[in-house]
Formats: structure tokens, sequence, C-alpha cells
């Protein structure tokens, strides 16, 4: 069996890697992680942030939905992970094209935050819907809650306050996010006499002198969860990590700078009153946010420090066990099995 695998952004290639053991022996192709073989493009060249950011990837991205069409038609299935800027038009482009492979779409489109009219295309051009969040449901007519990939992923979890002296410091997986944040990170690891860990994405590992500075203050580590596990409390970039470190178990704080205009057109845009994930899923679930959130010009060296000091511990942490009661499972078996029952 051949699948056509279109996997961008690096926390989708984290997914990628879980659904991966329970395919088989499969042969995949597309564009993904270099590590699971050979691509059609290396998945980082698609990393951007922000909607002033991602224009110089729409020639690229065009020329690449074309590559995906034709590696498509010598294929049995195609998953389309995340990504929904790409995907959702790969989807189009597959069923206009006429080809019977069976397309499954896991990690659906956010149109509970904005474009609601995306839901239909999704439900037009894919088979599967395979959902990760359970209010999902209410914007899709036809899709199934598979579970949460990061609880595959997240195997030990605090059952209690850890006091180690260890702070983690999170900015990113993009460079512009890594570089807006670092100047106020080191301002503050300049303020703290403990151990802090740096968390670099194992892909940058050779880029840290150019993209992160002087980080002599810093431990560096390239394992967001061993990172955050042996830490009493975290700093993070808005992101996949923000759910990472609530279903750890590992207190934080969310700080999250972007380009004025993105900040311009995400109000606009999107109607959400937090931007973590983990609040978002606290505000569907009707309760009280589970972390503070610094967007913007809230980002300084006092602002994070005071959070430090005053985060309510014991308090985040039973509600990080209402979260993962609410995630239930993980999601890695079942959309294989999704992928290969497929007729």
């Amino acid at each position: 069996m051949k699948i056509l695998v279109s996997c961008l952004e690096a926390s989708a290639n984290l997914h990628l890697e879980e659904v991966l053991k329970y395919l088989g022996d499969t042969e995949i192709c597309g564009i993904f992680d270099k590590k699971f073989g050979e691509s059609l493009y290396d998945s980082k060249e698609f990393s951007a942030m922000g909607f002033v950011e991602i224009l110089p990837l729409i020639f690229k991205a065009k020329k690449a939905l074309k590559q995906m069409v034709k590696l498509a038609k010598n294929c049995d299935k195609v998953l389309l992970i995340d990504s929904p800027a790409f995907n959702l038009p790969l989807a189009k482009a597959i069923k206009e094209a006429g080809l019977k492979c069976k397309v499954t779409y896991y990690i659906l489109p956010q149109v509970w935050a904005w474009k609601r009219g995306r839901a239909a295309k999704v439900e037009k051009y894919c088979d599967n819907l395979a959902s990760i969040l359970p209010f999902d449901a209410s914007f899709y007519s036809r899709s199934y809650y598979v579970g949460h990939p990061l609880l595959d992923e997240i195997k030990v979890q605090k059952k209690e306050l850890l006091n180690s002296g260890v702070i983690a410091f999170l900015p990113g997986s993009r460079k512009s996010e890594i570089t807006r944040l670092m100047p106020i990170y080191k301002e503050v690891a300049s303020s703290l006499n403990n151990k802090k860990l740096l968390v670099v994405p194992l892909n940058l590992k050779n880029d840290i002198d150019e993209i992160y500075g002087d980080v002599s203050e810093f431990q560096i580590i390239f394992d967001t969860h061993a990172a955050l596990l042996q830490s009493e409390f975290a700093f993070v970039c808005s992101g996949t990590a923000t759910l990472e470190a609530a279903l750890i178990g590992t207190p934080f704080v969310l700080c999250y700078k972007a380009k004025s205009i993105d900040i311009w057109i995400a109000r606009k845009l999107v109607k959400l009153k937090h931007v973590g994930l983990a609040n978002i899923m606290f505000d569907f679930m009707d309760k009280e946010a589970l972390n503070v959130e610094l967007i913007q010009e809230q980002v300084s060296k006092k602002a994070l420090l005071d959070e430090y000091k005053n985060c309510d511990r014991s308090k985040f942490l039973g509600a990080c066990g209402e979260l993962r009661s609410y995630l239930k499972h993980g999601s890695a078996k079942i959309v294989a099995d999704m992928v290969l029952s497929q007729n």
C-alpha cells in the first residue's frame, strides 16, 4: 500500500510519527520530515508565521500542489495533517482530478476560530474527518473524535507539584517567533538564579547562533517533553507547547509577540477569548482560564517574572487533570485504522 502524506508543521510531524507505528508495511510519499524517508520537500520549507510571512510561500505552494496531485495518481490513500492553507486546496485538487484514492484529514481546520465556511469544503473534498477536539462536532457534521495526539506522545504526567529549581523557556518553533521573544527571555533569565532550559526544535540545532544569538545563560535541550517534565515553571510561546505543558502539568505563562499587522488582522477575523489551546478548551468547557496569556506589549520582563512568582500552582495542577479527562485518550491507532480501512 502506498500513502500520499502531506505534513508541513513540526508538531504535525510528531503526530505522524505516532501514526506510522500503526500503519505497518506501507510506503509513504509526499511532504514530511526527512527522517521518515525521501520527501518531495523538507516540511520546514513551508514553515511561516502570520498572514504577511506566508505570502512568499504561495508560489512554492502552487508548484507543490501540482506535484502532490501527480504523486497521488499512484497512491492508494491520502493522509492530510493540519495545515489547511495547503491541505484543503490539495484535497480539492485531488478530487477534481478525478482520483479515487480516499482522503483522510487528520487535525481539522480550526473553523471555530475563523473562516467557518471551510467546514463545508472539508466535508466535500475529504472522505474521513479525524477530529482531535471534542467540540469540533459542533462545527462539522461528519467529524469523528479520534482522541488527542499529545496523549499518545506524553507518557508521563505530574501528579504533584515539582520544586526542582528548573525553569523552561520555549520561544517557539518558527524563526519569527523566536527572534521576537528571545530578547525578553534573556532579560528574564538574567534575573533568575535557577537552572534555565532553552527548548530548541531539533530541526534548528544547526542554526542556534544565527537565530537565538548568545545562549550562554541557558542549557540547550531539544526534547520539549523532557524539559517540561523536569521544570517547575515554563515561559511558553503560543502554540502546541502550551497544551503540552498543560497535559504534563507544568505551570506556565503564555507569551505571544507577532507583527502588528498580523495582530490587527487576527483581531478582525478571529473571534476567540484566548490564544492558547488549553485556554480555548477551557472556554468551550465553560470553565475559568487555565493560565495567564501575555500578548504583544504585555510581554515584558516584569510581567513574566510576576507570573512566575504569583502563579497559583496547586490550582493549575488540578485543572490539568480536568483537561486530560476531557480529551480522554490518544488518537494515533484510531487514525491509522481509519486510513487502512477505507475501501
